[in-house]
């Protein structure tokens, strides 16, 4: 059995050297994670992946505070109370199309109707306190979609539409490596933050923008013409949404560290 001479040379403190440091006499700001429902061996969870948590506390430097999304709506208001951002993950499941509106085209794919209420609960919530409010991929469209906004539910099938849906077969790495080139909105607050006119991205959504909820504008497109990243020109707090997926190995790609570094500093400010 190794012999550590202290508690602190066990190497599970070694893990936590990437974190942010707090301003001394400061707390961290708290930010605000929704989970999903998941069904395992006649048990139902609530789940979220280490690869979401991971850059928001070592790069954006905040506090995650999972939200519980099976206990309905009731406790909304007061996880609200607590947060200085709202942090929108994505998912394996799908937005209920009866949302926006639409019959669902994709029954073969999960829903999470739990998410969906509390989220766009959260979303509604964050946007009348001011919050500020970082989406990727579900959680872009969540946030699209609780302005009114609508989505193509196939992409793939559209005409003059790329496949933006990953290989299935194909390990994690190749899934979430660079698939194809956005390009930002020339002047926009994302290109001078990222300082490129256009930047390569992975792709796992079969999903995407139709038509724009109330107050959001494009960032970013893809090279078909579909919306890549959105935002809000007349909210002066940091609102993001992204498509793809810069949590993925975060701290090995300098455009990912920037814009979770950004979102940290918009929550810093909140909190005062």
């Amino acid at each position: 059995m190794p012999n550590y001479t202290t508690p602190h040379d066990h190497p599970i403190y070694g893990q936590l050297s990437h974190a942010k440091p707090a301003v001394p006499g400061k707390r961290k700001p708290t930010v605000l994670m929704t989970m999903g429902s998941q069904a395992r061996a006649g048990h139902d969870y609530q789940v979220m992946t280490h690869k979401y948590i991971t850059p928001l506390v070592e790069h954006a430097g905040c506090v995650p505070l999972l939200v519980p999304t099976c206990c309905g709506l009731d406790d909304v208001e007061h996880y609200l109370d607590l947060a200085d951002g709202l942090y929108l993950t994505g998912a394996g499941s799908n937005i209920d199309p009866a949302l926006y509106g639409q019959s669902n085209l994709t029954p073969e794919k999960p829903q999470d109707l739990a998410r969906d209420r509390v989220d766009l609960a959260m979303i509604k919530g964050a946007l009348a306190r001011g919050l500020p409010i970082f989406g990727i991929c579900r959680g872009m469209q969540e946030l699209n979609v609780a302005l009114g906004g609508d989505l193509y539910q196939k992409v793939y099938c559209e005409e003059g539409m790329d496949d933006h849906r990953e290989d299935g077969e194909a390990s994690p790495d190749v899934q979430y490596g660079a698939s194809h080139p956005v390009t930002l909105v020339a002047g926009s607050w994302l290109e001078r933050l990222l300082g490129a006119p256009q930047i390569m991205v992975n792709s796992l959504h079969g999903q995407g923008i139709r038509r724009f909820g109330e107050g959001l504008a494009p960032l970013a497109h893809a090279e078909d013409g579909l919306v890549e990243a959105i935002t809000m020109p007349s909210r002066s707090q940091f609102t993001l949404g992204v498509q793809w997926h810069p949590e993925w190995r975060a701290r090995e790609n300098p455009h990912s560290v920037r814009i979770f570094e950004a979102f940290g500093a918009a929550c810093r400010q909140w909190l005062g």
